[in-house]
């Protein structure tokens, strides 16, 4: 029998979590920054060796866990996790190239979100509240482990769009023709979730354009790892990219992404800016451009992920005229985001997750909605 997901924690019922690092100032500061934060703290660890009786002994609901430690590293004591007793568990990564790979392969192997801890300014970013940490234990805690697959052991309110970003190049979209534009939003659980979507895609798919909520460096790294997976070609995007058929355009962190139209052709403008829903980039400054210059010619697609960016550009979609789905909240380790759009009327379609690769093509080939 597979192992059983650990229980998860209920309304009212405080947090329990376990820290696992091998800097000692680095245990202490995040235990204190989650016990302000109204999460218990039963037990920390030096390396996972000392952590799993700790666990044994008291399950935590949520494991905070660094990726390069002594005797285990954090991918092998991830996967002792999931085979054993599956755990939401948070990732700790310095933020470098390196840490980024490894930290995209914990997140591939079944780890809910993570946390970058900076090289400079690490004790400042310790002990800030708005760091994000207390805010992802929180979403992990909730999250629906089930809805993560199993890898082989081998393997605030909305805010309007910032006056500072560049508007689209042209006003309106262009009526319908051949050619399609796919815009895919996504945060918790999304890079298990944007895998899945576009492994299921050929090489002929339409062009595509993603934001998934993550820093600086570890979109490229999310690029060149799919793009060793996929049949279409990824890559993280530059200004002035063209979106053209067979190919997947990521939003690097750190930068919005918009959709630009100049004559027939798509390209996307990539620029800094402020925070949008909380985050840079933001799906919302992706799908409201996306809504303006392709219209019906757009697909919109909103997976698993906390929060609400995305909602209310995905309904500027739809009512554009373009065809738009959301993942199913028993498929999203996060069914933050779809729920939102879902409720704003901006998914025509709600489908599990192995289905939206196939919903992609026949949307794309019949064409916009009656």
């Amino acid at each position: 029998m597979a192992p059983q997901p650990a229980p998860t924690a209920t309304a009212g019922q405080r947090i329990t979590a376990v820290v696992v690092d091998d800097s000692a100032v680095v245990r202490k500061h995040l235990a204190e920054l989650l016990a302000a934060g109204g999460i218990e703290v039963i037990a920390t660890a030096s390396d996972p060796l000392f952590a799993w009786p700790k666990m044994a002994a008291r399950w935590p609901d949520v494991v905070v866990l660094d990726v390069e430690m002594p005797r285990m590293d954090g991918i092998s004591f991830l996967r002792k996790i999931m085979a054993e007793r599956p755990t939401p568990v948070v990732m700790c990564s310095t933020l470098t190239e390196q840490g980024a790979t490894t930290t995209l392969q914990a997140l591939a192997e079944g780890a809910v979100a993570f946390v970058t801890k900076p090289k400079l300014g690490l004790r400042d970013f310790l002990t800030d509240p708005s760091n994000g940490l207390v805010a992802c234990v929180r979403a992990a805690a909730a999250s629906n482990l089930r809805a993560m697959r199993p890898r082989a052991a081998a393997s605030a309110p909305a805010q309007p769009l910032p006056a500072r970003l560049p508007p689209p190049a042209a006003a309106g979209a262009m009526a319908v023709t051949t050619d399609r534009v796919v815009a895919v939003g996504s945060s918790t659980g999304g890079v298990q979730a944007i895998e899945t979507l576009l492994v299921g895609l050929p090489r002929t798919a339409p062009g595509m354009v993603i934001v998934q909520h993550m820093p600086e460096r570890f979109t490229g790294a999310l690029a060149e790892r799919l793009n060793g997976l996929c049949a279409v070609e990824v890559k993280e995007a530059s200004d002035g990219d063209r979106v053209v058929d067979g190919r997947v355009l990521i939003a690097p962190g750190g930068r919005h992404m918009q959709l630009l139209r100049s004559g027939a052709q798509y390209l996307v403008s990539v620029r800094d800016g402020p925070l949008v829903n909380r985050h840079k980039p933001s799906v919302d400054v992706l799908f409201k451009s996306v809504a303006h210059c392709a219209g019906a010619n757009a697909l919109g697609i909103i997976l698993t992920g906390m929060g609400d960016d995305g909602a209310r550009g995905l309904r500027e979609m739809r009512d554009a005229g373009a065809r738009t789905a959301a993942q199913d909240e028993a498929t999203s380790v996060v069914y933050g985001m779809p729920r939102e759009a879902v409720r704003l009327g901006g998914a025509e379609s709600v489908l599990p997750l192995g289905q939206l690769a196939g919903w992609l093509q026949q949307a794309a080939s019949r064409g916009t909605p009656a």
